[in-house]
């Protein structure tokens, strides 16, 4: 080192050391400063100490997913007109060309924790070719409706490839594109009537529908659901495109205005007549969606529950990428059994409340006891301080000072609580209470369905130890993982601290226990619901029904929970991945803590510091598991499942 390096080395070395001696000082003065209301306690003991933070990454490969994240990152800025021809060819290159180089590393070299990020890496890029190609299909089922979209999306294709516009060539594209799609509309609107001159309106719906054109394409609801959703983004994109020339190019909005405003208005049409003709959504929903411009129906809270299923093959594609050696038929069969159990043990909490096997009555009851309007937030932050207090009395899992004082919280607006009936949770939480302009049948299903008992099962889900605290750990541990999240790593591990908590006695009360197992059958319900529903078994109206019979849910929100589901802002296997998840971290408690190789506390930190990842690389990891280039022995976690616990009160 050079001596003028080592000379501010040194100054730098005794500036920290004077730092630290004031710290005692500095921190008194604060705290004889500290305004009421001010978070209690040291606020030295948020800070960890630092000697334990200084440390090498443990994965030899933790540079490479960064720099894997980094690229992506770049290129989906780059490529931002979604599903156009460059980003369909350079996401595919791209994720391929990652592959190969992945291959020319010498996977044996590697330490533990960078063999475990090569395996997570490669499947995480063999998962998304997979969805490149169910893309492609999906493509192909709809270009029968959207002929056109590949010749609009490639405009904003060549604007990022920085060429020349030209104004007058892509004033004729536009204005041909227009005339096309009005052809394709006007295939799917009625045949005007006898005496009457001229086809009708578009969105007019007559008092006896006339049979649609002959020659129309032929496609399922679902189709032309994700094609007029399809049609949105396209007039985003067409939109982005032409208000970046507009005004700073005379040229440019001399020729285009009229042809961009008439294409415009033609895309808007024919994406009303397809929800409003082959969909079937009625037409004032139609409209909403059009004044949105680009949500669609997805962003609807009204109107019929369309989904998209990805079919058994689909299923097979993403079980694979979560590491589970399960045919959806054998998860369903696993989710019957757990619902058998909570059905159970909802009977015995009903006896106990005095309505012998009517479990439906003792909801009905612990429905009722909901507080009244206003009081909600006080009951969520009480029961996340008793849901604290109760894992510090047992030492099961660290939770830092930090992580008890940062968290906030929100209320959820009465829209979104037509697709979140329930409150949600992770950085804050959002509570789900009614709000004056609500109807009054809406505030009630509102205040039921967040009555205090069911509640005082998820409220440390959704805060601590559960996705509050899972977040707070990915920031700090094993960072470069965020890439590989998945819903059974953090929906599964808040689901397991429910059974968890079940079976160490936190639900004191029946009615606590009938709030739990609420949820706990709700969750085996979704299990059952989203995967038949992804294998044509069951539709969302028939999901809802199931909801409502198996698990007492309101109708208002069974039909909420069953938009969420499937409006797309879910991944398909995200619904099954709290119970799934929860039972794969349950089995692997059992093999590493019953079998005494591991503390609770050990186990639960470990869980959380290891960063997201499906469960079974969570076992790889944690018992040392030996691992090649194309992963580990499949993991039938159900034959390690200890039995679930009946209530016996005083645990």
């Amino acid at each position: 080192m050079p001596p003028h390096v080592r000379r501010r080395s040194r100054v730098a070395r005794s500036l920290l050391v004077l730092a630290i001696a004031a710290w005692p000082r500095t921190h008194a003065l604060a705290q004889q400063n500290t305004p009421a209301g001010a978070p209690p306690g040291d606020p030295l003991a948020s800070v960890p100490r630092l000697d334990g933070v200084l440390v090498r990454a443990p994965s030899d490969l933790a540079p490479i997913v960064d720099r894997f994240t980094a690229d992506q990152q770049s290129l989906n800025r780059r490529y931002d007109a979604t599903d156009s021809p460059d980003q369909r060819r350079r996401m595919r290159a791209f994720a391929t060309s990652w592959r190969t180089r992945l291959a020319e590393l010498d996977f044996q070299r590697l330490n533990a924790e960078g063999q475990a990020d090569y395996v997570l890496l490669d499947n995480h890029l063999k998962h998304q070719l997979a969805e490149l190609d169910r893309q492609e299909r999906k493509r192909v089922e709809t270009a029968p409706l959207l002929p056109f979209a590949d010749r609009l999306l490639a405009l904003q294709d060549s604007r990022r490839n920085l060429a020349t516009v030209d104004p007058t060539a892509s004033a004729r594209v536009l204005a041909q594109v227009m005339k096309q799609v009005d052809s394709m509309r006007t295939l799917f609107e009625p045949i005007p009537a006898a005496g009457r001159g001229g086809a009708l309106a578009a969105g007019t719906v007559p008092d006896s529908a006339p049979t649609a054109r002959a020659h129309a394409p032929t496609v399922s609801r679902t189709v032309a659901n994700r094609a007029a959703d399809n049609i949105d983004q396209v007039r985003a994109v067409v939109t982005t495109w032409y208000r970046y020339y507009d005004g700073f190019d005379p040229m440019f909005s001399w020729w285009m205005k009229s042809p961009y405003s008439r294409l415009d208005s033609s895309l808007t049409r024919y994406a009303r007549t397809l929800r409003e003709r082959v969909v079937g959504i009625p037409p004032a929903v139609a409209q909403q969606i059009a004044a949105g411009r680009g949500g669609g129906a997805a962003g609807s809270s009204d109107g019929p529950i369309i989904g998209d299923p990805i079919g058994a093959d689909g299923l097979k594609e993403d079980l694979d990428h979560e590491m589970i050696p399960y045919t959806p038929q054998e998860l369903i069969a696993i989710a019957e059994r757990e619902y058998a159990f909570s059905l159970s043990e909802m009977k015995k909490a009903a006896r106990e409340l005095g309505f012998g096997d009517d479990w439906k009555g003792a909801m009905e009851k612990v429905k009722n006891t909901y507080v009244e309007p206003g009081k909600q937030p006080d009951l969520i932050r009480d029961l996340a301080r008793q849901a604290e207090s109760y894992f510090d009395a047992h030492d099961w899992v660290t939770i830092p000072p930090l992580a008890r004082e940062d968290w906030r919280m929100d209320m959820l607006s009465p829209e979104r609580q037509k697709v979140s009936p329930f409150f949600l949770g992770g950085e804050q939480i959002l509570v789900s209470y009614p709000t004056a302009d609500m109807t009054d049948e809406d505030k009630l299903m509102s205040m039921r369905g967040n009555n205090p008992h069911f509640s005082h099962a998820t409220v440390f889900h959704e805060l601590n130890p559960g996705h509050h605290l899972q977040g707070f750990m990915q920031a700090r541990y094993n960072s470069h993982r965020r890439l590989f999240g998945t819903p059974f790593w953090n929906e599964g591990q808040s689901l397991y601290w429910e059974m968890f908590l079940w079976d160490h006695g936190f639900h004191a009360s029946a009615e606590d226990r009938v709030g739990a197992l609420f949820w706990r059958m709700h969750r085996s319900a979704r299990i059952i619901f989203s995967l038949n529903f992804h294998m044509g078994k069951m539709t969302p109206d028939q999901a809802i029904q199931f909801l409502v019979d198996t698990v007492g849910f309101e109708r208002a929100n069974a039909e909420g929970e069953v938009r969420r589901s499937f409006n797309g802002s879910y991944s398909p296997l995200y619904q099954t991945g709290y119970m799934l998840g929860g039972l794969q971290l349950r089995a692997l408690h059992h093999e590493l803590v019953d079998a005494r190789k591991m503390t609770e506390r050990e186990f639960h930190d470990a869980v959380l510091r290891g960063g997201p990842m499906p469960i079974a690389m969570v076992r790889a990891r944690l018992e040392a598991l030996p691992l090649t280039r194309d992963g580990m022995p499949a993991w039938r976690f159900a034959d390690q499942l200890p039995p679930p616990i009946p209530w016996a009160g005083g645990r």
